[in-house]
């Protein structure tokens, strides 16, 4: 039945995708994000919807007549110039571009593709607003099922993601769910019904639970930051912070003492098995770097050849033959795509961080922005900064959901400076104009009231 009702709702969409592709990247952001068809047991389960709504889209986006412009801006630039250095990095490649490095590619590809096609088809705040609301809902979902599951549990059970997706591990939705909250926060702020309201803050509390019963001690870090910086540029500073407070010492509460002292590690990490593993492949990932300064190892670093080559000696004992991951987007940066791939990858995100910014206080005064953009700029810097400190422990360089951070900040800025462009090319009437279009009212009026 599940089967049948997937499909069911997925053909309907893709028929209104033919005629409106602006559906089809947002069915794409959907079924990337949350794979609901990994909660099937049929032939959903194998279905490859991706593709299928990848080509659906592409289909109404050659056809349509709604597409917009190509937004061209450093941001955009620096997207195109990543997924390019990341092409000439898998063709140096240590491994062999056959194999896991060419799915890398491919996969990544397809990340960036898909995302350069919703800057062409998504314009202002309503379709931007169905954009967060996509992300929010397909994410978001685990996170208010972990949250309901660790308040069963008493903070006993692990939270995880959805089985086969980037999200699936415990570490990975944690930080995807950091990522959410400020933009459930900007959805509640900017909500007119009152049950929307209320529904999103229980979201919002449940998903807290729900990333305090992942165990993950980077997300772990990464709320506490986000929440600070979240409370520093909410709506309602006082209020917000207040409450953030209330509910983050509640929740800290409530956890066992299985919880805290798992937590505890962060500072004693010397002593952590899992830790310094991290610490020898870092050390590595840096070896690696500094012998390939422009290219790196490429795609898939974590392998044998690249460990005995550049492995450090001290730690050697105990992790001979062992390979790990990079456990860090900044480290899997340097080490698969050199200094060159860790200085793009930085610089998306600076440029993600002023651009807000600058738009923030652009539109801060405007009528027509002012009630919307300011916070979501301010909410996507604070998503940034959880990234930025929840990524500093896990490999998430793959992970979709990050390239919208600047996604986001892509389409406000289409949205606003296209708008600010058709306001500078319409004409200014002449005084002698107004004077004479307010007498043609005035004589209308006249008119009528005779009447």
């Amino acid at each position: 039945m599940r089967d049948i009702a997937l499909a069911a709702f997925i053909a309907g969409m893709l028929l209104v995708s033919l005629r409106r592709p602006v559906f089809g990247v947002l069915m794409w952001a959907w079924i990337s994000m949350m794979n609901p068809h990994t909660m099937t047991y049929g032939f959903a389960a194998r279905t490859p919807w991706a593709l299928v709504i990848a080509l659906t889209t592409l289909v109404g986006f050659a056809l349509t007549k709604e597409r917009k412009p190509f937004p061209l801006n450093g941001g955009t630039l620096l997207i195109l110039l990543l997924i390019a250095w990341m092409t000439v990095t898998s063709v140096f490649a240590l491994n062999p571009i056959e194999g896991e490095v060419l799915d890398r590619w491919i996969f990544m590809l397809k990340i960036i593709f898909m995302l350069l096609i919703t800057f062409m088809l998504i314009r202002g705040r309503k379709e931007i607003d169905w954009l967060i609301w996509v992300m929010v809902i397909s994410v978001g979902f685990y996170g208010v099922k972990g949250g309901l599951w660790t308040l069963a549990t008493g903070g006993g059970g692990r939270v995880w993601g959805p089985p086969g997706g980037n999200l699936a591990g415990n570490n990975e939705l944690a930080v995807g769910l950091v990522i959410l909250l400020p933009w459930m926060y900007y959805l509640r702020e900017v909500a007119t019904n009152r049950w929307v309201k209320r529904a999103l803050v229980v979201s919002m509390v449940a998903v807290a639970f729900g990333i305090l019963g992942s165990q993950s001690r980077g997300a772990l870090l990464a709320l506490v930051s986000m929440a600070v910086v979240l409370g520093a540029k909410g709506k309602h500073m006082i209020r917000t912070m207040v409450g953030l407070a209330v509910v983050g010492v509640a929740a800290l509460a409530f956890m066992p003492d299985s919880w805290t002292s798992r937590m505890d590690t962060i500072q004693s990490y010397e002593a952590d098995t899992s830790a310094m593993s991290r610490v020898w492949t870092w050390k590595t990932l840096w070896n690696a770097a500094l012998d390939r300064p422009l290219l790196g190892a490429g795609f898939r670093a974590d392998n044998l050849l690249v460990f005995q080559r550049y492995a450090p000696v001290d730690g050697f004992e105990v992790f001979q033959g062992k390979v790990f991951v990079a456990h860090s987007i900044y480290f899997q940066a340097m080490g698969e795509h050199g200094f060159v791939g860790l200085g793009i990858y930085l610089m998306l995100g600076l440029w993600t961080w002023f651009a807000a910014g600058r738009l923030a206080r652009l539109t801060t005064d405007d009528p027509e922005f002012s009630d919307w953009v300011p916070l979501l700029m301010r909410m996507t810097q604070v998503s940034l900064l959880g990234f930025a400190v929840g990524g500093a422990f896990l490999s998430l360089m793959l992970l979709d959901l990050t390239y919208y951070i600047p996604g986001v900040v892509v389409l406000t800025h289409a949205t606003v400076h296209e708008r600010l462009r058709q306001r500078r090319a319409q004409p200014v009437p002449s005084p002698v104009a107004l004077k004479t279009e307010g007498e043609k009212k005035h004589a209308v009026l006249n008119g009528h009231r005779s009447a």
